[in-house]
């Protein structure tokens, strides 16, 4: 029975990393689809600011109800009058992050897409930030003075910058291979002759995109940015949901179990789905509205594999008595209680691991199962602060909610997660003990 499941799996492995994994690690290293990945990258530290300055304005207390009893509660009552008086220069930081991220976006993304085609990535992220600005944030005139709206730059057109950087970094390749450019004469120092030269390209995408807008607002009422947000809301309702959710994270499992980066893989669809919802949380908590996204930032690794990973390491340190498995776990403590978990996976490992990898998918289809109906019911407040990913995951996820029973939840999925996990860590430990003995034999 035993060698008719180790010919299962064997099996198994052979499919996958004959037929799944490569297709999958071509996806992933398409240009355009890692550009979007590493270009939404470069919005963390802004999230990160803009979400601790939320955190700062907004302290989780109110004042009808909490007595100054003891030294916290005083605290807690001090921070909340301060946080009122000062609201205006404590929000300051979320609304140059937060509320301009779309621009951001449009010039991370066009960015790293230029890089990708050796192109100049100052220029067509400038390039692109102006055809943005042409269609998403037209100047108002109100009181005969000119006002752009810094709504109009936030999470709504986040799809519309990640639009427009893409095909303006194509438009301008397309210039560039045909030789449609302004030519200086010979002897003009580079750094004179590079403005002119995507002059052209600038008109051509300027006309390009404020034509479509035009005709959008002519026939449909409504403009360029708000037509790819409705484009893309069934898609980020359908990606959001709890079966997509479990799909996903189990994906993810399965590539780590091949050695693959498995967060990576998926990013290029989770990263501008999970970016948008964090945003537009962000948003509507900062103007006192119900935060309307279950799944935002990094919900489901700190309620899925963040939980599973550090499962594994306390049974390595508590159940496990064999002396190498006993040393893995020792050595993984620090970096796995700071989310980096490459010590386990490559060193326990879980790679190629059966018995590492059939409790974690279970694991964390019991997480994200449990994380999300409770979410999604309001047991547990939405994720609406942005974190650095390296904080401890039970600190991360009272954080990121300012609710403490996120807290409570992520300690008792670990307990489940841990039950889980010992009987089939009590297995590997048999086997690594078997293959010791032979090894001296």
């Amino acid at each position: 029975m035993e060698t008719q499941k180790q010919g299962i799996m064997e099996r198994f492995s052979q499919l996958m990393e004959k037929r799944v994994v490569p297709v999958a690690t071509k996806i992933s290293h398409q240009r355009h689809l890692a550009a979007l990945r590493d270009g939404l990258t470069i919005l963390i530290p802004f999230t990160v600011i803009g979400g601790i300055a939320l955190m700062l304005a907004n302290p989780p207390v109110d004042l009808a109800t909490m007595k100054g009893n003891n030294i916290f509660t005083q605290f807690m009552i001090a921070w909340k009058h301060f946080a009122d008086a000062h609201n205006a220069v404590l929000t300051i930081p979320f609304d140059l992050s937060i509320g301009l991220i779309s621009v951001y976006a449009v010039c991370g993304v066009s960015y790293r897409l230029a890089q990708k085609y050796k192109m100049d990535g100052f220029s067509n992220a400038l390039t692109a930030l102006f055809t943005f600005l042409c269609v998403a944030a037209i100047p108002e005139v109100i009181k005969e003075n000119k006002y752009l709206t810094l709504s109009k730059l936030g999470s709504g057109s986040l799809f519309a910058a990640i639009v427009i950087a893409l095909v303006v970094v194509e438009i301008n390749r397309l210039l560039i291979e045909h030789n449609i450019k302004i030519r200086m004469p010979q002897g003009i120092p580079p750094m004179v002759a590079a403005p002119f030269e995507i002059l052209i390209p600038m008109i051509v995408n300027m006309l390009v995109f404020i034509g479509a807008d035009l005709i959008l607002k002519n026939t449909l009422n409504f403009g360029f940015s708000d037509a790819i947000f409705h484009v893309f809301q069934p898609f980020i309702h359908a990606t959001s949901s709890l079966p997509s959710m479990l799909l996903i994270c189990e994906l993810t499992v399965v590539f780590w179990f091949f050695g693959v980066h498995g967060d990576n893989m998926v990013s290029f669809v989770t990263t501008p789905i999970f970016t948008g919802n964090l945003v537009a949380n962000l948003e509507a908590y900062q103007d006192g509205k119900a935060v309307p996204n279950t799944v935002a930032g990094n919900f489901t690794f700190i309620f899925g594999l963040a939980i599973a990973y550090l499962a594994i390491l306390f049974v390595l340190n508590t159940v496990n008595k064999n002396k190498r498995l006993r040393s893995l776990g020792r050595m993984s403590i620090p970096s796995s209680l700071f989310n980096i978990n490459e010590p386990l996976v490559f060193g326990v490992p879980t790679v190629l691991n059966v018995m590492t990898f059939i409790p974690t998918l279970i694991c964390v289809a019991i997480n994200i199962v449990v994380a999300y109906t409770l979410t999604d019911i309001g047991f547990i407040a939405r994720t609406c602060v942005s974190l650095p990913w390296t904080l401890p995951a039970p600190l991360y996820a009272i954080l990121s909610t300012m609710d403490w029973k996120a807290g409570v939840v992520w300690v008792a999925l670990f307990a489940i997660n841990v039950v889980v996990f010992i009987p089939f860590m009590r297995s590997y430990e048999k086997q690594v003990e078997q293959e010791e003995q032979e090894a001296l034999a």
